[in-house]
């Protein structure tokens, strides 16, 4: 009987997870279908976990006056990331859905513990990367569940999806709008690429995409194509800083997309002349220690060139790091500490 009554606790909570799951689901649809056409929606859904953490994630529905497409975006992944939260904060206060055609959701910052934790990558609650986290679980760690949620729940009405970062405390960066080159789903692919070359981004990168569909995707926006979606993502901002021309190239990139889509008029600048990477080259830190460089992201690099050297806490020699390949550097490590086994570099190499 004892035995009978624990599976019966077991398959009671099983269907009470199922419940809960399906509610969550059949919430944000209703939100969505909910939403009078010509106003905006802003509402907050909460997280707990096994060890008592608890979190929420904003969520903004723009509903247009039109129906139309919906369009996805997603900011402060990581906390730290400021400029692309601060231009999704002032699109906030712009956006006029009575001139909208379709539906914007927006999840303004992602991961609020970081942000106000000012926490580098990770959430300071379970010490995890929500950039590396999805598809997430669903009875996982607050990380974990908010991933889960954007995969279940954010992703599936979506018909692109816009994933904005920047560089975080140690990351200098040049702005970038990159896409993956999906050759199975070719036709979104086709669309991601027409969006980033009219985002206003100068310099637009083609990842390779190189996972099988039941692999983890961990990063958003790649969680996003896998699942037959329209992904781009917006890097521009670095070190932390609320650089005012990243969040105007950020918010304004918002806009191109819109108006590409036939979502909402706009007519800000597109650089006449891009520049084009498929393919990259990451370096990996070679020895923890302190990081010296005169070099910069955006500056180009030859292969073999010595582009820094890693000494120890005396100043001695560890090691000297050259370039793989040439190219431009996308991004790179901006500050002194550097943790073996860490990027400190990504090279883009140029399309010929």
């Amino acid at each position: 009987m004892r035995k009978l009554n624990s599976l019966r606790s077991i398959i009671g909570g099983i269907f009470f997870i199922i419940a809960v799951y399906g509610k969550a689901q059949e919430n944000f649809a209703q939100k969505i279908e909910q939403t009078a056409a010509s106003s905006i929606l802003k509402y907050t859904t909460e997280f707990t976990d096994s060890f008592g953490n608890s979190a929420k994630l904003p969520i903004v529905i723009v509903k247009g006056k039109q129906q139309g497409r919906i369009l996805t975006v997603l900011a402060g992944v990581h906390g730290y990331e400021y400029p692309p939260i601060m231009a999704v904060q002032s699109f906030l206060k712009e956006v006029n859905p009575e001139d909208l055609k379709g539906t914007i959701i927006i999840l303004p910052i992602a991961n609020t513990a970081a942000f106000y934790g000012r926490s580098l990558f990770v959430n300071p609650l379970d010490g995890a990367n929500l950039n590396n986290a999805f598809p997430g679980k669903e009875d996982g760690t607050i990380t974990q569940q908010i991933a889960h949620f954007i995969t279940k729940n954010i992703i599936p009405p979506t018909d692109v999806f816009l994933d904005i970062h920047g560089g975080d405390a140690s990351e200098d960066l040049i702005p970038f709008v990159c896409y993956y080159n999906h050759k199975g789903k070719s036709e979104a692919t086709e669309l991601a690429k027409k969006l980033s070359k009219t985002s206003g981004f100068a310099n637009v990168v083609s990842y390779p995409y190189t996972i099988e569909d039941d692999e983890p995707a961990k990063y958003a926006f790649k969680q996003a194509v896998q699942d037959g979606k329209v992904g781009l993502s917006f890097e521009a901002g670095k070190l932390a800083n609320v650089q005012e021309d990243a969040v105007v190239l950020n918010k304004n990139g918002i806009y191109n997309v819109l108006n590409a889509l036939d979502m909402y008029t706009s007519n800000f600048d597109i650089p006449e002349k891009l520049e084009l990477y498929d393919n990259q080259v990451y370096i990996k830190i070679p020895a923890t220690g302190i990081f010296y460089s005169d070099l910069y992201a955006g500056e180009p690099v030859k292969k073999g060139q010595k582009i820094g050297v890693i000494t120890n806490e005396f100043g001695e020699l560890l090691e000297k790091v050259l370039a793989p390949e040439s190219g431009t550097i996308l991004y790179k490590i901006g500050t002194p500490p550097v943790t073996k086994g860490e990027t400190l570099m990504c090279i883009g190499i140029p399309v010929k």
